[in-house]
């Protein structure tokens, strides 16, 4: 199991409104798809109305690799990308935790 913490930075508020319509197609069909995709959390930054914050969990470097190359997830970085000023990816090794598997 690993987790990977992705920020984002949107260019303008009308690029916000049309980033959080392309998440809310995405996570849906990431709901639908895949299994090994164990959280798929997606966030406002208080404070920061241009700023999203994702938190994912999957099983294993398999499931990840599934969800990377994913159709819909391809489809959405496509879609998403010309609204971003800027994003950052940070891999994290899970340790204590509740709600998460052991």
């Amino acid at each position: 199991m690993f987790a990977l913490v992705v920020r984002f930075d949107i260019r303008d508020e009308e690029s916000a409104v049309r980033f959080d319509e392309l998440t809310e197609q995405a996570v849906e069909q990431i709901r639908a798809k895949e299994p090994g995709t164990l959280v798929y959390a997606t966030h406002k930054v208080n404070g920061e109305p241009l700023a999203r914050l994702f938190y994912e969990v999957y099983a294993d470097d398999a499931a990840f690799q599934a969800h990377e190359t994913a159709e819909h997830v391809i489809a959405f970085h496509a879609a998403k990308n010309p609204l971003l000023v800027s994003h950052r990816v940070e891999f994290l090794a899970p340790a204590a935790a509740k709600g998460l598997p052991a």
